[in-house]
């Protein structure tokens, strides 16, 4: 029962040595850095290098975050093959085949957004 404690004394340790040291290093870049005041020009809004115009509460178009959320979806399918394509070897059929159907739905998703017209600006 001695040891269940000690082990949990050391997480505390650890987390009141990390927990301190942040501390300390966000008191240190906060003493020592630069204080300015802000101008107008900081205070200015930015845009593209030029004066902001109309309203700022306009709608965007669906279709940018139609396209950010399809390379999400498509990203995310290299990020699981990769640890499939590197343990292939050692893996029986069932792996090979649910990778395998894992494509095809792949395949038929970006079909569909292909052939619905999401793509196309």
């Amino acid at each position: 029962m001695q040891t269940y404690y000690n082990e949990y004394f050391n997480l505390l340790i650890f987390f009141l040595i990390s927990v301190i040291f942040g501390l300390i290093l966000l008191s240190v870049s906060f003493f020592l850095s630069k204080k300015r005041t802000l101008d107008s020009e900081k205070l200015s809004a930015y845009e593209c290098g030029f004066d902001p115009f109309g309203d700022t509460r306009s709608e965007f178009n669906v279709h940018f975050f139609l396209i950010g959320i399809l390379f999400i979806i498509f990203d995310l399918e290299v990020v699981i093959l990769f640890p499939w394509a590197v343990s292939l070897g050692h893996l029986p059929s069932f792996g090979l085949w649910s990778a395998i159907d894992f494509l095809i739905e792949l395949t038929i998703g970006f079909i569909y957004v292909w052939l619905s017209g999401a793509l196309e600006l």
